[in-house]
């Protein structure tokens, strides 16, 4: 095998991998063969079996644990990056996955400089502080922290905020969600935060910021997450002109 070319050689080993992954020779929780042993079965050098390892791990398919040993992993959730906004609850529900979000603060603060200037009200303003957690299958996945104008919803702070925000401000506070403006920047988790989406301190995750408008095109919703990197990955579909 070493004589073909090195990059069709690791890819060749990765879907043999995985392979053995989709057909449940290796399930959820194994682990797998030492780089050295997996080296001797497929008759290739660890630098070939370490790439093919790589891109698993890469694909969701995979969890390397230093120390540990490699171990098979859920396949990460995939999230299209579309023009349409839609709800974490929406999401999941696409993928068959039952979810809610744990409330883990809901209070009124006064808006500081930057929350001012971000929400376009005074500095002081009330604003509403809405820290969660959201779970899909009792897994934790995204850590997420909400501020609104208090005008926006002036009685959200007695409300239920276990399920979709934005469902909950069109309903009852008769909101007009039109756009969202979001980014997404690769980050390290917290201590803290780590210990809420049960990762290691120092895990690869995603930090989305997103500032979400009215039909009017007034802020309505600052929010700022944290996304586990091992459970999520985001697609992008472009089409040539």
């Amino acid at each position: 095998m070493e004589g073909k070319q090195g990059a069709s050689l690791y890819i060749s080993v990765k879907e043999k991998l995985h392979d053995l992954i989709k057909s449940g020779k290796y399930a959820l929780g194994d682990k797998l063969p030492t780089e050295s042993e997996l080296g001797q079965e497929y008759e290739v050098s660890r630098t070939t079996i370490r790439l093919a390892l790589q891109q698993l791990e890469f694909e969701g398919h995979i969890q390397r644990i230093q120390g540990k040993g490699t171990f098979v992993s859920k396949p990460k959730i995939r999230e299209s990056i579309t023009p349409n906004l839609r709800t974490f609850v929406e999401q999941m529900k696409d993928l068959g996955l039952s979810s809610h979000s744990q409330v883990l603060e809901l209070v009124v603060i006064p808006a500081d400089s930057t929350l001012a200037e971000t929400l376009h009200v005074e500095e002081k303003d009330p604003v509403v502080k809405l820290v969660r957690l959201r779970v899909a299958d009792r897994e934790p996945l995204q850590y997420v922290t909400s501020y609104l104008p208090w005008r926006v919803a002036p009685g959200l702070v007695n409300d239920d905020c276990s399920g979709s925000l934005f469902d909950l401000l069109r309903s009852k506070y008769e909101v007009n969600i039109y756009r969202s403006v979001e980014s997404i920047e690769p980050v390290l988790t917290e201590e803290a935060i780590s210990r809420l989406l049960g990762v290691p301190a120092g895990s690869p995750a995603f930090a989305l910021e997103s500032l979400t408008y009215n039909d009017k095109e007034q802020p309505i919703e600052y929010s700022y997450g944290i996304v586990r990197g091992d459970r999520f990955k985001f697609t992008m579909e472009r089409f040539v002109k």
